[in-house]
């Protein structure tokens, strides 16, 4: 009998341990992204990722790395997502590219594959991705923003991946939410972000017992 008692202890003991892992395991969200996402123009505790920062579980701990560069373009994204994956061994990406492509007039194709193998190395090492969409100016012409608008909603539908329709939904079109160059959006829209983000991001990150509050 003391030799089964001493088994159910260790057996208990056991459990607690595996549920205490559980119970403490930390997510790590990266942001890689362009100068959207980099805070360009902006105090870094003012920009859309450090807001984030806000709304993200206390328990169990979330951990949000940004790994974006200002002028980022998909093609560079490429070339450095998989050293950032080994640094940060992200659960969850957030991929914010493929603007300063269309802005450049870069072919379709190109663009739709470099964020394809994004994706496809995110994916390859168990990490979720986050696709966040973007759009051009009419200037551009409607076909091609048109298409490059599609590549996002294709790669989504493709590899079924969580997808943010339009970063920058609710504001994009207007004037006072962007800095002086009229592309960077400024402080006020940064919050309008988060949310655009959020909404999504959330569903991704489960049920959780502490939620911070919105924004200060």
């Amino acid at each position: 009998m003391r030799y089964f008692h001493a088994f159910l202890l260790h057996m208990l003991l056991a459990a607690l341990s595996v549920h205490a892992g559980i119970a403490s395991a930390s997510t790590t969200i990266m942001v890689f992204g362009d100068s959207l996402s980099a805070g360009y123009g902006l105090p870094q505790e003012a920009g859309w990722v450090s807001l984030l920062q806000k709304k993200l579980p206390a328990r169990p701990p979330t951990r949000l790395v940004n790994a974006s560069m200002s002028g980022e373009t998909a093609a560079g994204g490429r070339a450095r997502i998989e050293q950032a994956l080994r640094t940060h061994r992200p659960d969850i990406v957030i991929l914010e590219l493929g603007g300063n492509d269309g802005l450049r007039g870069a072919s379709i194709g190109s663009i739709h594959d470099n964020l394809e193998a994004i994706i496809e190395a995110c994916l390859r090492t168990g990490a979720a991705v986050l696709l966040t969409g973007m759009q051009l100016p009419p200037n551009y012409g409607i076909a091609y923003t048109q298409k490059f608008q599609d590549i996002y909603a294709q790669l989504a539908a493709r590899h079924r991946l969580k997808l943010v329709p339009f970063l920058l939904d609710g504001f994009g079109d207007r004037r006072e939410f962007f800095q002086a160059d009229g592309i960077h959006p400024n402080a006020q829209a940064q919050h309008r972000i988060v949310e655009n983000v959020w909404k999504v991001l959330q569903t991704m990150l489960g049920p959780r017992p502490t939620i911070a509050s919105g924004h200060d």
